[in-house]
């Protein structure tokens, strides 16, 4: 029998979003520009192209996200979660748009995007779908936002890892990061009230993803750079080098850990994280200008970055 968000509501009234989601459509990063370098992020071969196979996974995952919440749109009666779910959906489809806009710029350099697309396509909205419940393909989902969300944590800091990127890209990326801020709960509160998944199943979905995630951008990543040219060897030494970039103290991950490791508490909700750098400052930017990349170094002047 069909439930309603009724019997929910002092769980969702705990845990109202600090930021509204707000879709912002029509936005311009002029990705299309034929000056944005092949190595866009320090003329680095590595981080580059670490960035751009999240780009190309960007489109089939998003799509993954919105097909697992649908799974349970049915069951849901509650007119405010049906709104955090519209506006979920319409901020993961500007995602999807812009990400393909940035993965055409690949295009032009020769790289085979369809067919990367199409692997991570078939591994999380086939095979996945054949593989896992409704609820474990949820419960996934909301792992994989719990990291797309707090990638804030390192987009906006003083370590400043951006600081060498193009201002496009960047601007992009922050773009999708305060996004993934606004609506990082939604997934989660279907998964909790509707789809029923307990602390065990969600906190091994998180273990899935930890192993998952990284495992995709990593094999894209060293597609991508077959592709320009670079030896096995050649992209061990790359690897070696860009995974010490990535863990080192004071490295990519390091501003995300705390905030990662608030998922495996018992009685965890997205929407208890509420300090989130950067946010502010761009959102005030943006509503300013209506320009996401002049929000974006707007943001980087106001934080010192």
């Amino acid at each position: 029998m069909a439930q309603t968000h009724t019997a929910h509501q002092p769980s969702a009234a705990a845990h109202d979003a600090v930021h509204p989601i707000v879709p912002r459509e029509k936005l311009q990063f002029n990705l299309d520009s034929a000056d944005i370098p092949t190595y866009w992020m320090d003329g680095d071969a590595f981080k580059s192209r670490f960035w751009d196979a999240l780009s190309i996974i960007f489109p089939p995952g998003e799509k993954y996200f919105m097909s697992s919440v649908r799974e349970f749109r049915g069951q849901i009666t509650d007119p405010k979660m049906l709104q955090d779910i519209q506006d979920f959906n319409r901020q993961e489809a500007q995602h999807t748009l812009v990400h393909r806009q940035d993965n055409d710029r690949l295009r032009r350099q020769g790289v085979d995007v369809d067919r990367l697309n199409a692997y991570v396509d078939q591994m999380l909205n086939v095979s996945y779908r054949k593989k896992y419940s409704k609820a474990y393909n949820l419960a996934i989902t909301s792992a994989l936002e719990h990291f797309t969300s707090i990638i804030a944590h390192s987009l906006f800091d003083r370590r400043d890892v951006m600081r060498g990127a193009d201002h496009r890209v960047r601007a992009m990326y922050a773009w999708h990061a305060i996004e993934e801020v606004e609506h990082k709960g939604v997934a989660y509160d279907v998964m909790e009230d509707y789809a029923k998944v307990g602390y065990f199943k969600r906190v091994w979905a998180l273990v899935h993803s930890t192993y998952m995630f990284p495992a995709i951008i990593f094999r894209l990543q060293n597609q991508l750079l077959a592709h320009d040219g670079f030896s096995v060897a050649q992209r061990v030494t790359l690897f070696r080098k860009g995974l010490w970039w990535l863990v080192k103290p004071g490295g990519f991950l390091q501003p995300m850990l705390k905030a990662y490791w608030h998922y495996y508490k018992p009685g965890y909700h997205p929407w208890q994280e509420t300090d989130q750098p950067g946010y502010d400052h761009w959102l005030a930017a943006f509503n300013a200008s209506g320009d996401p990349v002049k929000a974006s170094e707007q943001t980087r002047a106001a934080m010192a970055l």
